[in-house]
């Protein structure tokens, strides 16, 4: 979220990073937003000055037997108390007002950050190895011999539909091994601390990592209240004396169950993740740390979820891009001072895990139009497919700055300072599902074997090949 002080002090610079991202001006919108906020509070405070003043004088008109001031100041406190909760509720609603806009509008862009419209306009900064060649003609991963026993799509779509597969046998371990082998080289070699987080989570997670309010379409969400197991189990949780009375004089506890959920709390959805990013971040989430304990770095490998509203048509094929994958994600939480630096070295962890696999990359920064929301400069990393004849993202790793530290409220006191906002940085170390089509892909053979990176021999107990029938040896 933006600093609405920031705003204040400079909107022609607001409205001009905005537009580097192809947005049209909206300063003036916020600051008149701001304007009426702040002006309901100060009538507020005028408002209780007078009440407070008047309150003072009621005793003293009682005192003297001066009835009709008595009466005159007492109507008045009361009508300043009640222009004063008018004044107070119009101003809450004059703050959401604002803190929904200000939730809305992205990141503003870092200023070395490229200017372009789409992905087009990135630019590419370095290029590692050599696409590799072959004396046939390479297919794409499930089009490999040794790949199609264990990659079942349609038992994956009789189970759950499109975009899901079931993995199986020595693919199945393949991909196991491609996770290990990522978190032993973050956690040993890179010093990021292992975590297991949960996969489900609550509103105010999504909205500090800036997933709600505006992607919430590319989310799933589930509600803990439905289904009737559950609705029994909160009308249990909630029952009053009165009602264990009623229940034993004969009342049925499920025809009574809308009665006590109405006296329940309010019912809360529980988002699945669409990346550890979410709950790795949200650990600091309302905390003021220590500068010294800074910088925290952090990695996970959880499942993942995405809808992937928007994307018809994209990337259908195999399990490029599936409603639920596996990643090894990268966070780590900085001072501002460190953050840029950060970024650097988060994207070599990344660009080292392909490098060890002996696979071809290269790494862009993204223009300001192809950024991410929460970004302030992004750098992909792009692996090449042999079978698709091209580079595909593998891993984006991102610099947030304060953006979603101000909307999780996550500080850090420097010595001898006040406390300030934190910086935010993610990143894919790597996609696992990616990584296993790479790895496939660039180790087939012409009959249908494939052969693996060296650096997977210790986690596949010294098997280096996947055979054409699937087996690995």
């Amino acid at each position: 979220m933006h600093d609405i002080r920031a705003i204040r002090d400079n909107p022609a610079d607001f409205d001009a990073a905005l537009k580097k991202r192809g947005l049209p001006p909206m300063a003036a919108d916020i600051l008149s937003l701001d304007e009426a906020r702040r002006g309901k509070i100060r009538a507020s405070e005028t408002a209780q000055a007078a009440q407070n003043a008047a309150s003072k004088e009621v005793g003293a008109a009682k005192a003297a037997g001066n009835d009709a001031e008595f009466d005159r100041l007492r109507a008045l406190v009361a009508d300043k108390k009640s222009e004063i909760a008018k004044l107070t509720e119009e101003a809450a609603a004059e703050d959401i007002k604002l803190r929904d806009l200000l939730m809305g509008i992205p990141n503003l862009p870092h200023p070395d950050v490229p200017e372009g419209v789409d992905e087009k306009d990135n630019v590419e900064i370095r290029r590692h190895g050599t696409p590799s060649s072959f004396d046939f003609k390479p297919v794409e991963h499930f089009e490999i011999a040794g790949v199609k026993p264990g990659m079942d799509f349609e038992t994956a779509a009789k189970l759950s539909g499109a975009r899901f597969v079931v993995l199986k046998g020595a693919v199945a371990r393949l991909h196991r091994a491609l996770a290990q082998f990522m978190l032993d080289l973050h956690t040993e070699e890179h010093g990021l601390t292992e975590m297991i987080t949960p996969v489900l989570v609550r509103d105010e997670a999504m909205y500090g990592t800036n997933q709600l309010p505006k992607f919430k379409d590319d989310s799933f969400v589930g509600d803990w209240y439905s289904g009737r197991a559950n609705r029994l189990r909160v009308a249990i949780g909630y029952k009053t004396p009165e009602d264990i009375a009623k229940i034993a004089a004969g009342a049925s506890l499920e025809d009574m169950i809308e009665e006590i959920i109405e006296r329940a709390p309010t019912s809360e959805g529980f988002w699945l993740i669409p990346t550890s990013e979410v709950t790795l971040t949200n650990t600091v989430a309302g905390d003021i740390l220590d500068e010294a304990a800074l910088p925290i770095r952090m990695t996970a490998h959880t499942q993942c979820f995405r809808s992937e509203a928007g994307s018809a048509g994209k990337d259908t094929s195999g399990m490029l891009r599936q409603h639920q994958f596996e990643k090894v994600e990268m966070v780590s939480i900085t001072t501002p001072e460190t953050s840029m630096a950060e970024h650097e070295r988060m994207t070599r962890c990344a660009e080292t895990v392909l490098e060890r696999l002996g696979l071809p990359y290269r790494t862009l920064v993204l223009c300001t139009g192809d950024m991410g929301f929460g970004a302030q400069k992004t750098h992909d990393i792009e692996v090449w497919l042999p079978g698709q004849n091209t580079y595909r993202e593998i891993s984006s790793v991102s610099v947030c700055g304060d953006f979603q530290a101000r909307r999780m409220n996550a500080r850090y006191r420097p010595a001898g300072g006040k406390p300030d906002f934190v910086h935010t940085l993610n990143g894919s170390g790597l996609a696992v599902g990616r990584c296993l089509i790479a790895v496939l892909e660039n180790g087939q053979r012409a009959d249908g074997s494939v052969a693996l990176p060296e650096a997977l021999k210790p986690y596949l107990r010294g098997k280096s090949e996947l055979t054409a029938d699937g087996q690995l040896v």
